[in-house]
């Protein structure tokens, strides 16, 4: 086992851990328009679910507004269905040729719900980090280093963690004031 390099591979997989939390809050709706909320919806395109963002281009003409062109527009009415079925609570409209998606104002109910969802989901990426941390323990016990190497490496483990926590607290922190805002 290498110090150098299992404090290396801590690190890049505490960071991916934070980069998953904060790509799963990027898709929730906060009131304003943004490609983030539709981009992942799985539309069934040649018999396949296929991400929105891979068949058409979304764009935002005004700050409540996506519209949704896609690159081939047969597609358009499973596009529609596709955002039905999604839980955005945004109803699709289309012209024929795109599909416009008008973002509802949110009551506060459904702020303090998506808040908790938020909350819920940091949780979730804290206890990804804190079994994370365990297992790289695991494997430093396990390893052949000195002990004063291990104990060093384990405190460098929990700084990384710290570290980490603080990201996430700081990424709910900004998401929570966004949805309450806007």
């Amino acid at each position: 086992m290498d110090y150098n390099a299992t404090l290396a591979e801590t690190k890049e997989r505490m960071k991916k851990g934070v980069a998953h939390f904060q790509e799963q809050i990027r898709g929730l709706r906060s009131g304003r328009a943004t490609p983030a909320l539709v981009e992942n919806i799985r539309v069934e395109y040649y018999g396949s679910p296929t991400p929105l963002k891979q068949i058409a281009s979304i764009a935002i003409p005004e700050p409540r507004t996506l519209v949704v062109r896609p690159f081939d527009p047969s597609v358009l009415k499973e596009i529609e269905k596709a955002v039905q079925k999604s839980e955005l609570g945004i109803n699709p409209q289309s012209d024929g040729k795109v599909v416009r998606l008008t973002v509802p104002d949110m009551s506060e109910e459904q702020r303090g719900k998506l808040v908790a969802r938020v909350k819920d989901l940091a949780e979730q990426g804290r206890v990804a980090l804190r079994n994370l941390r365990r297992e790289l323990n695991k494997k430093v016990e396990d390893g052949d280093l000195g002990e004063d190497d291990r104990t060093t490496l384990k405190d460098e483990i929990q700084k990384a963690l710290k570290s980490c926590e603080g990201d996430i607290e700081k990424i709910l922190a900004a998401k929570t004031k966004e949805i309450m805002e806007t």
